[in-house]
């Protein structure tokens, strides 16, 4: 063994890298291993931005209400700019379907402190000048959402962390856990090895693999999902635009205008796309570029500059999987966040390292308990 540590992370992406952050704060010693060359490398580069706490799921809505703030004061605190900016979401209704599901999920998110209603077709064309007013009906919007750099934010974290005593070890893939008599004593890496008695699981798509060396299994499964960068243009609409209506071959898409005046955008295929291939398709730029002109007629001349694919690692239910393993002690899981790791890393990063350093409070409580790996996953979130 190498080394010794309070608690070793796996996984330096959205996750893994606030919780290292936290943990750190919290006068932890920290390491986080990656199996990729700096912190951010894995999924977190292909994040689109997005930070909502307009969710339907109260342990959602908890955790990224404080992740805005934490992205929200970033720059005043620390000094950082990590391009946050407060542009809102809007989810548009063209159908009774839709709108009767936002509606029925408005009192939950009022309750839980969101700033969010339901206006009608005058209101959405003011927020999105442009928008296809043919057969709009209204929809929700939620001004205090917004958006910040994947990138800046990750490698902003990472520095604080390092600051606080935390380890980063890049290019170094752990291959298993190391356990005695049912309890963590370290990690196994290709490199060798280090001890400490409590391990983190952030390692997102890749979190089944490493469980199962300790005979774990964590019920997520990667997906593929595709996004799309445009030339920057003029500032001409401020939130994320999501289209919940489903067409061939996807669920939803979604959209916005990042602080450069680049639109950035996703789809959600339907089927899903499993497995851990990032080769983009030639189906996905035709596909969701005629529906986002379709809604917003102004994006038809925008020329767009990448495309790229990222994997979400899914839990049964698009929930994520925060808390203690009942069989393996000193295991705590922190995946499955099902494509939003990057909105729910600072609210997770806190709950996760409060639970390792056995300094729980009161709300964190509401979020292990709906992001327990033991729950019933009998549904779906509704804007998960």
């Amino acid at each position: 063994m190498m080394g010794e540590y309070d608690v070793i992370v796996v996984g330096s992406g959205s996750v893994g890298t606030p919780i290292a952050m936290s943990l750190s704060e919290m006068g932890a010693r920290t390491l986080v291993i990656d199996r990729s060359a700096s912190a951010g490398q894995g999924e977190n580069k292909h994040a689109i931005g997005g930070i909502r706490a307009t969710h339907s799921y109260p342990a959602k809505i908890l955790t990224c209400l404080r992740s805005i703030e934490v992205f929200s004061n970033w720059e005043e605190r620390m000094g950082d700019d990590i391009e946050w900016r407060m542009g809102g979401y809007t989810f548009p209704v063209y159908r009774k379907l839709e709108e009767e599901a936002l509606r029925e999920i408005l009192p939950i998110q009022k309750e839980w402190g969101l700033g969010i209603d339901m206006y009608g077709p005058d209101r959405i064309r003011e927020i999105v000048p442009g928008i296809n007013p043919e057969g709009l009906m209204g929809g929700t919007y939620s001004p205090g959402d917004g958006s910040a750099s994947p990138l800046l934010s990750i490698n902003a974290f990472r520095r604080r962390a390092e600051e606080n005593g935390a380890e980063f070890h890049f290019k170094e893939k752990a291959t298993g856990i190391d356990i005695e008599d049912g309890a963590v004593r370290g990690i196994r890496t290709d490199r060798g090895g280090y001890m400490a008695e409590i391990v983190v699981d952030a390692a997102g798509p890749y979190s089944r693999e490493l469980c199962s060396s300790v005979g774990v299994d964590v019920p997520v499964t990667p997906d593929s999902h595709e996004g799309a960068i445009t030339e920057p243009v003029k500032r001409f609409f401020d939130p994320m635009v999501v289209d919940l209506r489903p067409a061939p071959g996807s669920k939803n898409y979604y959209f916005y205008q990042n602080s450069r005046g680049q639109i950035v955008f996703c789809i959600t295929p339907d089927p899903p796309i499993l497995g851990t291939d990032h080769r983009e398709t030639s189906a996905f730029l035709p596909q969701v570029s005629k529906r986002m002109v379709g809604l917003l007629p102004r994006l038809r001349n925008i020329r767009v500059r990448r495309v790229w694919r990222g994997l979400y690692p899914m839990s049964p239910d698009g929930n994520p999987l925060v808390g203690r393993n009942r069989d393996v002690k000193g295991l705590i899981h922190a995946t499955g966040m099902s494509g939003q790791g990057f909105m729910l890393g600072p609210g997770v990063g806190e709950v996760v390292a409060r639970l390792a350093l056995d300094r729980i409070v009161k709300d964190d409580g509401i979020v292990l308990e709906g992001f327990s790996p033991y729950r019933d996953f009998g549904g779906e979130e509704t804007l998960k």
